[in-house]
């Protein structure tokens, strides 16, 4: 009898801590960056409930047809397939990661909010604008960067992104973060921005022009919005001159942090300054952010390992229990997969996601 009630007291124990750990993870936990997003919020942003395992198929089969294995030799078909893609990551990304959709070097002593912070500041203060400076955001996402940027500098941002739940989102936290007044969010296509020309003094993108299937068309954009002497700044994804395209494992991890990231191709570090002089830049500055002596970028993917499968099983009980939509659980398994090909990328040295370039557009 004595054995019958010890058995019973191990299982409602373990049962309540089961059930007030997936209560904790579900309702209360969230990155500590963003603090508002839960797990029990998770969407598949612009997309119905009931879309979500359609948007989800109609993505992947992008990357499942074509001579090297995606579907996006027509750019005309990538501005739809990136929409796609942050209808479906967007909540996932803010849950796990925090409203900065980029990563920063480590720096030692300082929490991953910190340096994801100092990485944003850096790039305002190459751009040597004043308070009060019209600045834009090159592809905003959830506006992360813009409200960093916008404390710091007090310039007022703009940020431009392709996907209307990203809008509404950055739009919220702006207003939530009482930096309204400062950020101004558009929905609209960089590579077709609705704004004037000669309009901004300064322009920043962070991670985010990687989405162009011709980095010289979006780059050109900015050089007609800017204002003559204005300075530009991007952070780029590129292939660095370790990548060999005859090792089958390098051409496997950047493949693999395509198809998971929404890319239609990384381009060479050795292309981007020569893209930005033949739109009409003046480079004034290149540097890889990801190189000694920066800290480890890639360190927060692995550490972050036993978050990531976590908050996979939440994901997947809350799909179960139809909370989070179907085809969540498949979209949470393409980002840990994607992760440990761009720790990989990060760890042989064949990629960086902070190859920054200075540009300015002549007087």
């Amino acid at each position: 009898m004595e054995f019958f009630k010890e058995l019973l007291t191990i299982f409602f124990t373990t049962a309540l801590l089961f059930g007030g750990g997936f209560c904790y993870c579900t309702f209360l936990l969230g990155s500590g960056e963003q603090r508002g997003k839960r797990a029990v919020q998770l969407s598949g942003g612009s997309l119905p409930k009931e879309k979500v395992q359609e948007g989800y198929d109609r993505y992947s089969s992008f990357f499942e047809s074509g001579p090297n294995g995606k579907e996006m030799d027509s750019s005309d078909k990538v501005p739809a397939l990136v929409d796609t893609f942050y209808d479906l990551v967007t909540d996932i990304y803010e849950w796990g990661w925090g409203q900065s959709f980029h990563f920063s070097p480590r720096i030692r002593g300082k929490s991953h909010g910190d340096a994801t912070r100092i990485h944003e500041e850096m790039a305002v203060n190459l751009l040597n604008v004043e308070p009060g400076a019209r600045v834009l955001d090159v592809g905003c996402g959830v506006g992360g960067p813009m409200r960093a940027i916008a404390a710091h500098s007090g310039a007022n941002v703009v940020g431009i992104t392709i996907n209307e739940y990203q809008v509404e989102r950055a739009r919220a936290h702006n207003k939530k973060a009482g930096l309204d007044s400062m950020c101004e969010v558009v929905c609209g296509n960089f590579l077709k921005m609705p704004f004037d020309d000669n309009s901004f003094e300064g322009a920043y993108s962070i991670e985010a022009t990687c989405h162009a299937p011709k980095l010289e068309e979006v780059y050109a954009e900015i050089y007609r919005v800017l204002k003559p002497g204005s300075f530009y700044v991007s952070y780029e994804w590129v292939t660095t001159e370790l990548y060999n395209s005859d090792d089958p494992e390098h051409v496997e991890i950047v493949r693999g942090i395509e198809r998971g990231d929404a890319l239609p191709g990384l381009r060479s570090y050795k292309d981007i300054a020569n893209i930005a002089t033949k739109v009409g830049f003046e480079v004034i500055k290149e540097s890889d952010l990801a190189k000694p002596p920066a800290e480890p970028w890639w360190t927060r993917l692995k550490m972050g390992r036993i978050a990531y499968w976590r908050n996979h099983v939440v994901v997947t009980v809350l799909s179960w229990l139809r909370i989070a939509p179907k085809g969540v659980v498949d979209v949470h398994d393409m980002l840990l997969v994607t992760a440990d090909y761009l720790a990989k990328g990060g760890e042989t040295g064949i990629f960086s996601p902070m190859h920054m370039i200075l540009c300015r557009k002549p007087e």
